[in-house]
């Protein structure tokens, strides 16, 4: 069982899907910044694509992401045509450098553009880049899928497919607006399935309106018994005043911090006692998944997308809002997909925003990093005694250890991770390099 401290819970800290986190970007870095870091690029050098489809058939009341709906069709078509703009400029300034290694298309929905277009902005990136039967995977809308999309993305050789599932409970579906019942899924599961795409992961989520411990044991079980390779169980964070659509949630009807807390905690020993692997804290993995495989040789990434095996230094971000993200600096593209698409209509690298990583920033990062994907890292640069002395009520409560110059993060502390990174954070904590 897990230790539950509700001071700690209270205090938001960041997901930490890269570091510096995306509130510290700032306009100070830009489109000469990202070209000068597209021209450092050397040959060879493992490149991630990331392509952002911001649009969705259905706008779904919880979701934080940045994306709208495809209603305007001519708005649609514009922007796929400034991406596959973007996507030529960006490859002309790598001059054939670097090595496509894993292609991701993310939104938004994907599949709320036609099958043809994401063939199309596949074969754009295959044909620009230096890109030798990469991986590649596709998050879907189970809500928009077809027999059309199956066979699209297995004649495309798509590797792994994402299903955004968060809920099998009907009312809980019902009360974030996001209506797909069980039997849709197993259909969506069986047709990837007959067209030879194994590697499907869910996504899932506690802490939703009305959701009980009840709802989510269900919920679990179903999706045990439809066994993914990859399970992410994120927990719903309400923020109205920043995501206006989720004004429509009924906030009196939201689990409490002890309920989430509980409702964490049942994920975990629900899937690890079916066998999934944890990785970080909140991804699973079937012990044969090239994710478990990462983790338990100590390999596991984290970017954007989260919980990954994918170690390339260089990932390029492509659409509106989307991040790219070198060893010292990450970039952000214009969010406003109107903007966006002007700015590569004139010619221009779409980056407006970022953050720059000094040597000392490398080194957090890092340190950051191996504690959230392993559980464990080397302090290095870090003076041990402030450290120590700033980790002394996380030590004392047994969220972590320490194993001579290394901070241990405890089985009772893996809820607490991102808490113990962000006292290692430069913009949230006073603790100084040596």
């Amino acid at each position: 069982m897990w230790s539950y401290h509700p001071d700690l819970l209270a205090k938001p800290v960041p997901r930490y899907t890269s570091y510096p986190t995306a509130m510290e970007f700032t306009d100070a870095i830009g489109a000469d910044d990202y070209a000068h870091a597209l021209d450092g690029v050397e040959s060879a050098t493992p490149i991630s694509v990331y392509v952002h489809i911001p649009f969705c058939e259905q706008i779904c009341w919880y979701c934080g992401c940045n994306t709208g709906a495809t209603s305007r069709k001519q708005r649609l078509a514009d922007y796929l045509i400034a991406l596959q703009s973007e996507i030529a400029f960006v490859a002309k300034l790598l001059g054939g450098r670097g090595r496509v290694q894993h292609i991701a298309f993310g939104g938004g929905s994907p599949n709320a553009i036609a099958p043809i277009e994401l063939v199309r902005l596949l074969d754009r990136i295959l044909t620009v880049f230096d890109a030798h039967r990469p991986e590649v995977s596709v998050e879907l809308d189970p809500r928009g899928f077809t027999a059309e999309w199956a066979l699209v993305l297995a004649a495309a050789n798509v590797t792994r497919v994402s299903l955004g599932v968060q809920t099998f409970a009907p009312h809980v579906q019902q009360a974030i607006g996001r209506v797909q019942p069980l039997s849709h899924i197993e259909r969506v599961v069986a047709a990837l399935r007959l067209r030879d795409i194994g590697a499907i992961n869910f996504d899932l989520m506690y802490g939703l309106p009305g959701q009980t411990m009840d709802d989510l044991d269900a919920t679990l079980a179903d999706t045990i018994r439809l066994a993914p390779s990859r399970i992410a169980l994120f927990g719903y964070a309400h923020l109205p005043d920043m995501i206006p659509r989720q004004r429509r949630i009924d906030a009196s009807n939201l689990p409490n911090a002890r309920l989430r807390f509980e409702q964490a905690e049942l994920g975990f020993m629900r899937l690890t006692q079916a066998g999934y692997i944890p990785v970080g804290f909140d991804h699973f993995a079937k012990h044969d998944d090239s994710l478990a495989l990462a983790a338990l040789e100590g390999r596991v990434n984290r970017n954007f997308q989260g919980f990954t095996e994918d170690s390339a230094p260089v990932v390029l971000g492509f659409g509106a809002s989307a991040i790219s993200k070198f060893p010292d600096l990450i970039v952000q593209n214009e969010k406003r997909a109107g903007h966006y698409r002007d700015m590569v209509q004139r010619g221009l690298l779409a980056a407006v925003r970022g953050v720059s990583l000094d040597a000392q920033e490398r080194v957090r990062a890092r340190i950051i990093r191996d504690i959230l994907c392993a559980g464990r890292a080397e302090i290095g640069a870090l003076d041990l005694s402030e450290t120590r002395r700033a980790m002394s009520d996380f030590e004392q409560r047994g969220i972590i250890s320490w194993d001579a110059g290394k901070i241990v993060l405890q089985d009772d502390g893996l809820p607490y991770a991102r808490h113990v990174a962000s006292r290692l954070d430069a913009a949230r904590s006073d603790l100084m390099l040596a």
